[in-house]
């Protein structure tokens, strides 16, 4: 699993940095899903190595533009690149009417399915390798947060070993890497888990933003590999977060605290924390590190494998 960061800018682009959009690749299926999509993040993604043709889902947080502007221009160029076979689109009540409109009203026309699931929380998605669920978060609109679990994997098996054993090739081999127990021919019993390493523990993803300080992303980002949490404002700007229902680093910080995550990653920074402001990022920066030390600062086209699970004392925070 692997996030990319298309857009980590709050309400209108920057020079350096365009409005909302993550990417989560999945390299083991050629596939990736898309968090939000502002203006411009079709562009943002033909500047990465992602590929638009490997789109498969999109979840979309809300409805304020800074998080939907860019998807009816994003799906329209899918339909023209004709190698699309299926986008399912993800997100609040609301959205299927929104795109009903632009398409009646831009004469667009899809080459390929379009499916709209709109949000009523719980699990919304699930297959054989993941589950994808969704909850309330705090702001002026509805607005959701999502939890990406990868589900628990087998340990690899010793084949070696198995053989060694004595136990023939074949059916039985299968059977024992699903961790079953067996009577082999001659009577003897053994275990699958005998001849398998430990299993690999699934990796988790939260995904908060736009939202004030709530229980509802604490609940999302519980034991999650990464948070990525929205930190619009300064801890010193705290009062504006509080009319505006957005987040303050500081907040940020507390969730992760809360939930007890391996590592937080700030996005949806304010414009106004721009070079020789008298508040900068790095401030925001600090201020989340005093709370939450494992704290990274997200920018656009950074991109990171989110690593399997170790030990407490060998994790170390990670940094852009």
């Amino acid at each position: 699993m692997q996030i990319t960061f298309l857009g980590t800018s709050s309400g209108v682009p920057t020079r350096s940095r365009n409005v909302s959009g993550v990417a989560v690749r999945l390299p083991q299926r050629a596939e990736f899903w898309l968090f939000d999509c502002g203006e411009g993040t079709q562009h943002q993604i033909l500047r990465s190595d992602l590929k638009i043709s490997q789109l498969s889902r999109i979840f979309i947080t809300h409805m304020h533009g800074d998080h939907i502007f860019g998807l009816m221009g994003l799906l329209a160029s899918c339909g023209l690149a004709g190698n699309t076979e299926r986008i399912d689109i993800y997100g609040p009540p609301g959205l299927n009417e929104y795109l009903q409109a632009c398409r009646r009203y831009s004469q667009t026309h899809f080459s390929y399915p379009v499916a709209v699931h709109e949000n009523r929380g719980g699990l919304i998605y699930e297959d054989e390798e993941y589950r994808v669920h969704c909850g309330l978060l705090e702001h002026r609109v509805t607005a959701f947060g999502y939890r990406i679990e990868e589900k628990d994997r087998p340990g690899r098996f010793d084949a070696q070993k198995a053989k060694a054993f004595g136990i023939p090739f074949g059916p039985l081999y299968g059977k024992l890497k699903r961790g079953e127990t067996l009577t082999l021919p001659d009577g003897r019993r053994v275990r699958g888990a005998d001849f398998c390493a430990e299993p690999e523990v699934g990796r988790k993803i939260a995904y908060c933003t736009d939202t004030i300080f709530c229980e509802g992303a604490v609940e999302l980002a519980r034991d999650a590999d990464v948070l990525i949490h929205e930190a619009t404002f300064s801890h010193r700007d705290a009062q504006l977060a509080i009319d505006r229902l957005h987040s303050t680093s500081t907040m940020a910080a507390q969730v992760a605290l809360a939930a007890g995550v391996k590592q937080l990653v700030m996005t949806h920074f304010s414009p106004r924390y721009a070079p020789g402001n008298a508040i900068q990022l790095d401030d925001l920066e600090a201020e989340a590190r005093a709370i939450f030390p494992k704290t990274a600062m997200a920018r656009d086209f950074w991109s990171y494998e989110v690593p399997r699970r170790r030990s407490s004392a060998s994790e170390t925070a990670i940094a852009p």
